[in-house]
């Protein structure tokens, strides 16, 4: 009988800057007792689908609160654009086949959609990055340009992200007033990301892609190249956290569910 094939190693990476422009310091924001980055590594923790999980921070007082707490974390260079480029780093020190990019401001983030988002990338011969969508909630307005939104080919394949409303229903007015449902449901993105190691230094090779920087999302820089992202759809309710105000409700549920 053959042996089964190797299960790839994959290492979940959350990249921590303590910069931000809206909420100064959040990653070590502790209102809950234990700074927001552990929250995020916690979570990140459960999910079955990781085999090490990695903080990849652009200073010390994060690499500091996340050895406290037991967790693994790297000292990066401060001049990465974005979270990607931070991960690329990582991925020259640290050996796995699959890099996931977990949000640094994500404190619920739920650890199945994580193992949806791996999962599918291995299935998923065709694609070198997989991510995740979700239907809209009730009180979430598609057309919110914070609101990125996705929409899918048949077999799950990424046809294209935008701030914009898409797709855009041409008779949304007949559909409001009782006509046929409309058939293709608005997706939100959700910024989870599931890269090939292989093709990481490719990607933060390229320079900006026109649509990227139009938009300024730069998973279409792996469109606009005509490389290939698998899109879990999954509910999700778990958002980022940007403002004090967020942190604030983050903080209310949590109490409210007299979590330690």
């Amino acid at each position: 009988m053959a042996s089964a094939a190797p299960h790839p190693r994959t290492v979940g990476v959350i990249p921590a800057r303590l910069a931000s422009s809206r909420f100064p310091e959040k990653v070590l924001a502790n209102g809950t007792g234990k700074p927001l980055i552990v929250h995020v590594l916690e979570q990140a923790r459960q999910a079955r689908s990781l085999d090490a999980i990695v903080v990849a921070a652009d200073h010390p007082r994060i690499v500091a609160a996340v050895e406290a707490a037991g967790g693994t974390a790297i000292l990066t260079r401060e001049d990465h654009p974005n979270g990607t480029s931070r991960l690329a780093e990582v991925a020259t020190k640290v050996a796995a086949d699959v890099f996931v990019n977990i949000q640094g401001d994500e404190p619920e983030i739920e650890p199945e959609v994580i193992d949806a988002a791996v999962d599918l990338l291995h299935a998923s011969p065709w694609a070198d990055v997989a991510t995740v969508a979700t239907p809209f909630g009730a009180d979430e307005d598609p057309a919110n340009p914070n609101l990125v939104k996705v929409v899918l080919g048949l077999g799950g394949r990424a046809l294209y992200f935008s701030r914009a409303p898409i797709p855009l229903h041409r008779d949304a007015a007949k559909v409001a007033s009782g006509g046929a449902p409309a058939r293709a449901t608005p997706l939100r993105h959700v910024g989870l990301y599931v890269y090939r190691t292989s093709f990481l230094p490719t990607f933060v090779s390229w320079p900006p892609s026109a649509l990227e920087e139009t938009e300024s999302l730069e998973q279409l820089r792996v469109l606009e190249h005509g490389h290939g992202i698998a899109v879990a759809v999954r509910e999700v309710t778990s958002q980022g956290i940007d403002t004090p105000e967020q942190y604030a409700a983050f903080l209310a549920r949590w109490k409210s569910a007299g979590r330690q």
